[in-house]
């Protein structure tokens, strides 16, 4: 008697949610922050992604890409302006959620120095009294349509030139009294940023 041939595996036929695209265009993503992928590319995938019909379109766009392995997303971080202000300046370490209440005395929320290798970062903010003041390198971007401006209001003065592999600040929240401002360092904090860098 002679065995029937096993029937062909059709899984790259099966058609994909729109979670399934989701996370694939997350993996082509932390490949851009990795390095492994340049702009164009990156924009090529996500395109590519976001139409796919089937898992076999998926398994194309990441042929070349490794596995994504879950990111820590650390402990949140929470800043209070209160009485004496708040700052999160220098080396630090970019947990997943940031949180920052202006107070009294404002907060400071600096990037330039920060170790973050993620993609997205979401930043809550809340003005009150004094304002929220977050500082962003050259190259990274900043989404605040999300932040209730208040009576403050939300100033983005950053470039909006995004370079591959950095990550985007995403906002929430409100600006209340004092508001919130986005820039990249000024001039005298380029001097110290280029004092400290190593030669």
């Amino acid at each position: 008697m002679t065995a029937e041939p096993p029937a062909p595996d059709r899984r790259n036929e099966w058609r994909v949610s729109d979670e399934e695209r989701e996370a694939v265009v997350e993996q082509v993503k932390v490949a851009a922050v990795d390095g492994r992928i340049d702009f164009a590319e990156l924009d090529t995938k996500v395109g590519r992604a976001l139409a796919a019909r089937t898992r076999g379109d998926l398994d194309d766009v990441t042929a070349d890409l490794p596995p994504v392995v879950p990111v820590d997303p650390g402990q949140p971080l929470v800043l209070k302006g209160g009485y004496y202000g708040a700052k999160r300046v220098g080396p630090w370490k970019v947990p997943a959620q940031v949180t920052a209440y202006g107070g009294m005395a404002g907060v400071v929320l600096d990037f330039t120095q920060a170790v973050c290798r993620r993609p997205v970062v979401d930043v809550e903010v809340h003005g009150e009294a004094a304002g929220v003041t977050i500082v962003i390198p050259e190259g990274w971007a900043v989404e605040t349509d999300a932040v209730d401006p208040g009576y403050g209001g939300v100033r983005d003065r950053t470039t909006g030139d995004r370079l591959p592999g950095t990550p985007l600040i995403r906002l929430t929240g409100d600006g209340g009294l004092a508001g919130v401002i986005v820039r990249h360092p000024n001039g005298k904090e380029r001097r110290r940023l280029k004092r400290e860098s190593p030669l």
